[in-house]
């Protein structure tokens, strides 16, 4: 029998997803008890996570509280595991599949958007990592369901909204190994070429095509400057990668997934500037790890930037993107004495942890 109170899922554990749940686990280390599934195929996760949850949870608890991320259809759990229906159940929206940008649409995609509408209403309270994520979740229903022949549900939002609110996901970069990084690799002498990062995961929504091709601009037109190309990499990349690489192999510096967090925030804090191209966001993880650590950020005046970023760090159109950057390899110094206006302090685990606590703890009567 489970003697804990605190039941923390977590179907795809990897990514800014472990992160969470294991901080979560470290508020909780005697009164929690966590069940993750590997972060593969998330499409499957978000479909069969609960008949393997159902027969791996215990069965005989004393469990209070469920949290857990969306990934879960948390309906098909609890209808599995109708002991787990009166803990108070939390869901925590990292994205929301509802504005998905499909390549090419396919019924599945229909099935998560459907799972995350019916877990927020199986659910007792629904976090999101952003309000952009949650207003992009509100204003996306009526839409959504328009998909449907008939039958269309009504009035969801108002069965819905009143039990959501936001917490910002947590942003902890450790520096404590930090110290024995070679001085001259981060030295700001104008001579050393800027460094360019592009730390996302290689799929069509972060719009790797739009970077490169504003990246080719800058190599076509004489501009000198360093590449990393990072983030998570899967067993079908999109094209361009391959071709990217070969057409600027003498500026890349750093080319593929990092495995070590620690040489992956080495790469970060030796950067310059960091870009985001997505057509896709709801909060941007290695976004803000990148501006924690100095690089000074470029993100496209749409999804959730515009709620964290201030506006001369936002640009409208690729050109833009060229412009800016074309500009800071000119002058590298301009980034590297740059003092950022983005607000880190919001993000901050010793602040929000409070928060993370108050959701799991206060229960209703």
């Amino acid at each position: 029998m489970s003697m804990k109170q605190i039941l923390l899922i977590e179907a795809f554990y990897g990514g800014s997803h472990k992160q969470l749940i294991d901080l979560i686990a470290e508020l909780f280390p005697q009164t929690s008890e966590l069940h993750t599934m590997s972060a593969k195929k998330w499409h499957w996760r978000g479909i069969s996570s609960p008949l393997y949850l159902a027969n791996t949870i215990p069965k005989d608890h004393n469990f209070r509280v469920l949290f857990t991320s969306s990934v879960v259809p948390l309906a098909e759990l609890i209808a599995l595991r109708k002991d787990l229906a009166n803990l108070h159940k939390v869901v925590y929206f990292h994205e929301n599949q509802l504005v998905y940008p499909v390549q090419e649409w396919k019924t599945r995609y229909f099935q998560h958007g459907y799972n995350d509408i019916l877990s927020c209403l199986v659910a007792d309270k629904i976090v999101f990592n952003s309000n952009f994520n949650k207003e992009s979740f509100f204003k996306s229903l009526q839409n959504f369901f328009n998909l449907m022949p008939d039958y269309r549900p009504k009035n969801l939002d108002e069965q819905i909204r009143p039990k959501c609110q936001v917490i910002y996901f947590p942003i902890q970069v450790s520096l404590k190994d930090f110290s024995s990084v070679n001085s001259n690799s981060i030295s700001d002498s104008p001579q050393k070429k800027l460094h360019i990062i592009w730390p996302h995961r290689w799929e069509h929504d972060k719009d790797p095509d739009t970077f490169f091709s504003v990246i080719y601009r800058l190599k076509d037109s004489g501009e000198d400057f360093k590449l990393s190309v990072m983030g998570e990499t899967f067993s079908e990349n999109p094209k361009i990668f391959d071709e990217a690489r070969k057409y600027l192999e003498s500026h890349v510096v750093n080319w593929g997934y990092m495995s070590s967090k620690e040489q992956y925030y080495r790469v970060l804090q030796e950067a310059d500037v960091v870009v985001s191209t997505a057509i896709h966001e709801f909060f941007g993880v290695s976004m803000l790890e990148a501006v924690s650590l100095k690089c000074y950020p470029l993100c496209p005046n749409r999804l959730v930037y515009p709620e964290i970023y201030p506006v001369e760090y936002l640009y409208n159109t690729s050109n833009q993107l060229f412009t800016k950057l074309r500009y800071f390899c000119r002058r590298p110094n301009a980034v590297r004495h740059h003092n950022t206006k983005v607000n880190l302090s919001q993000f901050s685990w010793e602040k929000l942890k409070v928060q993370y606590q108050d959701i799991l703890t206060e229960l209703p009567n």
